[in-house]
């Protein structure tokens, strides 16, 4: 059997095909249901998805996106609540529905991997790399912690994890933990309950995720996320404050090691503050914060010049860049691009993967669908992705700047504005 898909022909054995009808027929009789993907069907989904993605797009980013959403089921819930009704494994479940809002939904949470441009790298096609299908009984961050292992276990790197509060706020060892070491960066938002100062290590204050000078003014401790919305003056006092935060921060001089541990060194050992502990510090420029008076008895952290860090500390909240300064903004920026996949997904005009797509049910072949109902979407990213390209290296042989898009947000300035 000999299959064309987007240019590339593909040779599927019938081996392979009767191998794949066995797993549905095995899973949609796996009793008691269970609502997660095997193994075995954790792989065909994987090869379905990543035979959409071509080689030489595959290795251009190592950045993902990642958050998960809902995923109705055809069938009508059970009217019985002890009955397992048509489809057993699907269950009730919370989706968001707009602002403060939520809705429930019957059917299953579907959890997705969007490729994204590694950081001040060139656009690339946001495809989607991996998905998984799991019941709204269980939690789908923990759901997709595999996935995400298999696939830096398969050769493909893991680099920046972009997600929300809802991946961050998961206790350590159900989501940092087992991205860190399979080598993924964590670019997170934090949960409010997450956030400011929580507790010490060898005296150095744990807050957001880092460790900070003892000395730290405790204003620059509590700052939040720059505001959706703010101007520019308020970005710009913002960011001000985060810099000077950046200052007392206890940088890190080595990689974590196979046992999670790393090295941070004192602010003032790096030439970043200037502190009577460290004579040569004082020699600085005045432009640097000095700490007027050190704590007494001085720290671990001020009696060394680094410091090594176990796993444990700020475990569920160290990420790549410090929370929240200006370039974690900008970072975190990409979490919308898995946002995107699923707005295109769900596209009434296109795949419309919404109930009554199709009128299959159950965990198995429902994953089987939405994996080929990915690889067309992918397909068309690909397309769009490449004509744009064509597009913008049209303009910018006649001289004009690239396309951007029409910024459709109007605020309340803009109204008052229009009316004058």
């Amino acid at each position: 059997m000999v299959v064309d898909w987007g240019g590339a022909e593909h040779l599927l054995t019938y081996r392979q095909v009767e191998y794949t009808f066995s797993l549905v027929v095995g899973a949609l009789e796996k009793q008691p249901p269970d609502g997660m993907a095997s193994d075995a069907l954790g792989s065909v989904l994987d090869a379905l998805i990543e035979a959409s993605v071509p080689a030489e797009v595959a290795t251009v980013s190592t950045s993902l996106a990642v958050d998960w959403s809902d995923q109705e089921t055809f069938a009508r819930p059970p009217a019985d609540p002890l009955s397992p009704g048509a489809d057993p494994e699907a269950s009730w479940g919370h989706r968001s529905a707009g602002v403060a809002k939520e809705d429930l939904f019957f059917g299953y949470f579907v959890s997705a991997a969007t490729m994204v441009a590694d950081e001040g790298a060139a656009a690339v096609p946001e495809l989607i790399r991996r998905i998984t299908l799991s019941s709204c009984r269980l939690d789908p961050v923990v759901a997709f912690v595999p996935v995400l292992e298999t696939m830096a276990a398969s050769g493909v790197a893991l680099g920046d994890v972009v997600c929300d509060s809802g991946y961050a706020h998961r206790r350590a060892e159900h989501w940092a933990l087992p991205l860190r070491r399979a080598g993924g960066r964590l670019v997170m938002d934090l949960h409010p309950h997450d956030r400011g100062s929580r507790g010490t290590f060898g005296g150095a204050i744990c807050c957001n995720g880092n460790l900070y000078c003892p000395a730290t003014p405790a204003a620059l401790l509590d700052i939040e996320p720059l505001a959706r919305g703010a101007g520019a003056e308020q970005a710009a006092a913002h960011d001000a404050r985060s810099a000077e935060l950046a200052r007392y921060k206890l940088g890190p001089i080595s990689v974590e090691d196979p046992d999670g541990y790393h090295r941070v060194m004192c602010p003032a050992a790096a030439a970043k503050v200037r502190c009577p502990r460290r004579e040569h510090s004082m020699t600085l420029p005045f432009d640097r914060p000095q700490i007027p008076a050190p704590p007494d008895p001085a720290p671990r952290c001020c009696t060394t010049a680094t410091l090594s860090v176990p796993p444990e500390v700020n475990a569920k909240t160290r990420q790549k860049h410090a929370y929240p300064s200006k370039v974690h903004r900008i970072s975190y920026g990409r979490r919308t691009a898995v946002e995107r996949s699923f707005a295109t997904l769900k596209d009434p005009a296109s795949t419309d993967v919404t109930r009554g797509w199709c009128r299959i049910m159950g965990h198995c072949a429902i994953s089987l669908l939405l994996a080929c109902a990915v690889m067309v979407r992918n397909e068309r990213v690909l397309d769009a992705f490449a004509q744009r390209q064509i597009d913008e290296a049209r303009r910018a042989t006649v001289g004009l700047e690239p396309r951007t898009r029409r910024r459709r947000r109007r605020t309340t300035s803009d109204l008052i504005a229009s009316a004058r």
